[in-house]
């Protein structure tokens, strides 16, 4: 079954190929090549959730000034 959808898929892809003017096959080509190296790419590790190792500055803990307070309204 999977194998079907996979054929049939690969039969649309020649279908629309073969209807692109000449002169755009460059750029179809390098379209596909780059997304195909961007499926390559190292995926990022999710996020873990916990507490952060360190201690926070005393800023942190400081009240926005008046400025920054009005960007927030």
């Amino acid at each position: 079954m999977y194998l079907e959808g996979l054929t049939m898929l690969i039969q649309k892809i020649i279908k629309e190929l073969q209807d692109i003017p000449e002169d755009k096959l460059a750029e179809l080509y390098d379209l596909i090549h780059y997304f195909r190296l961007g499926l390559d790419t190292v995926k990022p590790q999710p996020r873990k959730p916990g507490l952060l190792s360190g201690k926070l500055g005393n800023a942190f803990f400081e009240p926005l000034t008046e400025e920054e307070l009005q960007q927030w309204k």
